[in-house]
């Protein structure tokens, strides 16, 4: 039996996601034998926690849904307390390849965070629009801060090794796009490196993204005020 700290945790946040999260467990499971995986409930009203147990998922259910963000640090929070040096995030809705996440773990072998990224020539994900020009402009400014080429800094589909926790439990924003710009801005202000591993996207099983017209542009706003929010605790931090 391997040790744990030669296992994967692998996180799954989900809320409301019944009838994707059964599949997507089943397929990390199948990826790999030293693959753990638990999915946080983040409050779902739904049959969600029952059919991730069922498919063989251990469930960590939230009293009631705190975001991306408050279900990634409960799942890095089980992570250290239980002495695993490698966690990855899976979404639950399908379109986090399991079948990629070896690849986006071996970028650990030279960094700190791992990004499985959806922009860097692999696959035929696009965005258009403010949505597009946001996602531009995002990855310029964190690449800047982390010193390191990143085309894709929203992509929830991440590694971390044992520091990158560590730095999780102790900071891991729960606001709008905190999960993924806040964090990868602390991360790379507390000293992490960061590398992106291309990798391709697939399409949501049940449901669509809520994103439209109205909803791409007012992304591209929150977007831009939550990098700010980000650099401005980065620098606060660096001060002390």
């Amino acid at each position: 039996m391997a040790k744990v700290n030669e296992r994967v945790l692998v996180i799954v946040p989900a809320w409301n996601e019944e009838k994707n999260v059964g599949h997507t467990v089943e397929e990390i499971l199948r990826a790999d034998a030293l693959y753990d995986v638990i999915v946080v409930d983040d409050g779902s009203t739904d049959d969600t926690a029952a059919v991730a147990k069922a498919s063989g998922a251990r469930v960590l259910p939230l009293p009631f849904n705190l975001g991306v963000g408050g279900a990634m640090k409960t799942g890095y929070t089980y992570a250290q307390r239980h002495g695993y040096t490698r966690a990855i995030q899976v979404d639950a809705d399908g379109q986090h390849n399991p079948a990629n996440i070896a690849e986006v773990l071996k970028g650990l072998e030279h960094a700190d965070i791992s990004i499985g990224a959806r922009f860097a020539d692999v696959g035929d994900y696009s965005v258009r629009g403010p949505r597009k020009w946001a996602m531009l402009f995002l990855a310029s400014v964190v690449s800047r801060v982390a010193k390191a080429k990143l085309t894709d800094v929203t992509s929830g589909f991440r590694a971390a090794n044992s520091r990158a926790i560590a730095q999780y439990v102790r900071y891991y924003p729960a606001e709008y796009l905190g999960d993924t710009i806040d964090s990868l801005v602390a991360g790379a202000h507390a000293g992490l490196t960061v590398t992106q591993v291309p990798v391709a996207m697939r399409p949501r099983v049940h449901g669509r993204p809520s994103q439209g017209s109205i909803g791409s542009t007012i992304y591209l706003f929150r977007s831009v005020f939550a990098l700010g929010l980000a650099l401005m605790r980065g620098r606060r931090k660096v001060v002390a």
